[in-house]
């Protein structure tokens, strides 16, 4: 896996490569039409800010490293920027995926994308029941629907089939809550879990998935990049509740997420051959940030606009606005804003929460979901890394196509 290893000019390069603004070299001839995220927390833009749930992100300190809203929250289950977002940036969206559910969403405004995502959806439409509202990936397919057809009053059918099936990109990050809050949820599911074997209720989620993105196919999408489920079994939640120490993870949550991912890559591989004109992407998301969470003491990133942290080095960017580099996270364990624990783990963030100084050294924001530094690296891996991460093509090659 082409992993950033060392401190070196080469990693500097490498991680300047995607600090950049979009309007680089790379992207100053191909952009990408639309970007429509599907997904979870992982990729919620804010759409549960407008459910009545209890998934949702819209208070602070959530946001608080997201430049575009001045460091408000926004309804991202993160400090800054999601994965969806920097990817879109870097692919030559000139504006992020409005939500779907947000007021904005509407005429020329989807043109850059529609983020359909929702904190506590699934694969399932059981997936997440308790936090009372979210979209599940059926629903979120159904709003897409509605989506396809405002593009044909928009731009004509004939502009709008070749604007959606050439130029637009269908990211999926799903799968996560069909086991945390479903198949492996205290108490509400022994009763599936005595009924239903893994293998079960893994060949429901594949058998529905396959529909899922079927469906997304006979709407004129072509373009897919789907991310398997990363290592659950170790994130801050998991190693509280469990008394696990800093270098444990659950097994059975990661055994399930690694026979999950299995079926996965095999999905894709069977949609490829089976669907003309599509080309499905295997994001191996759980390498990726196992990875990051077994060396995160040799990963480092680059944080701009603040003087928080000591630099060992300092560079520029084109605006002249000083940027620092640093080179090590200091905890792939525990969260930078939470309580509850040795990892901070139990309770979610919020205004009440403890929050960390250093934030772009941590690997977890809250309990859940990872920081901006760590959704920095993993979406760079995602846009220029090897078929080891994400094959057949990366998500550069994928929007030339």
């Amino acid at each position: 896996m082409a992993m950033m290893k060392a401190w070196s000019f080469g990693l500097v390069l490498l991680l300047l490569s995607f600090y950049y603004p979009v309007n680089g070299a790379d992207n100053k001839n191909s952009s990408l039409g639309a970007s429509f995220i599907f997904g979870d927390s992982l990729v919620d833009a804010g759409n549960n800010n407008y459910l009545p749930t209890l998934s949702r992100a819209n208070i602070p300190p959530n946001g608080i490293d997201f430049r575009a809203s001045g460091g408000n929250p926004t309804g991202r289950d993160t400090n800054g920027r999601t994965i969806g977002d920097i990817v879109g940036e870097e692919l030559g969206v000139p504006n992020y995926a409005v939500p779907y559910l947000a007021p904005n969403s509407t005429g020329k405004a989807i043109l850059y994308g529609v983020n359909y995502a929702s904190g506590g959806g699934g694969i399932m439409n059981a997936t997440g029941r308790i936090f009372v509202n979210r979209l599940g990936l059926d629903i979120q397919i159904d709003f897409f629907n509605n989506t396809r057809k405002q593009f044909d009053t928009l731009l004509g059918s004939s502009k709008a089939k070749d604007y959606i099936s050439k130029r637009s990109i269908f990211s999926v990050t799903i799968g996560a809550n069909d086991f945390l809050n479903n198949y492996l949820l205290p108490v509400l599911s022994v009763g599936a879990r005595i009924s239903q074997s893994p293998d079960g209720f893994i060949d429901d989620m594949i058998t529905h998935l396959r529909n899922q993105l079927t469906r997304l196919y006979q709407l004129d999408a072509r373009k897919f990049v789907v991310g398997n489920v990363g290592p659950i079994g170790c994130i801050p939640y998991q190693k509280t509740i469990n008394q696990l120490n800093e270098n444990e993870c659950v097994d059975l949550a990661n055994k399930l997420a690694i026979q999950y991912n299995g079926r996965l890559k095999d999905l894709l591989t069977e949609l490829n051959g089976k669907l003309p004109g599509a080309i499905f992407v295997h994001a191996n998301v759980y390498d990726l940030v196992m990875d990051l969470i077994v060396n995160y003491k040799k990963y480092g990133i680059i944080s701009g606009g603040s003087n928080r942290f000591s630099a060992s080095v300092t560079f520029f960017d084109y605006s002249l606005k000083p940027i620092f580099f640093h080179v090590g996270f200091t905890t792939a364990s525990k969260a930078c804003c939470g309580n509850g624990g040795q990892f901070a783990g139990i309770i979610p963030c919020g205004p009440t929460s403890s929050m960390c100084d250093d934030r772009e050294k941590h690997v977890f924001w809250d309990p859940y979901h990872p920081s901006e530094a760590a959704n920095l690296i993993i979406a760079q891996q995602l846009l220029n890394g090897n078929t080891k991460v994400i094959s057949p093509v990366n998500l550069k090659q994928l929007r030339n196509l």
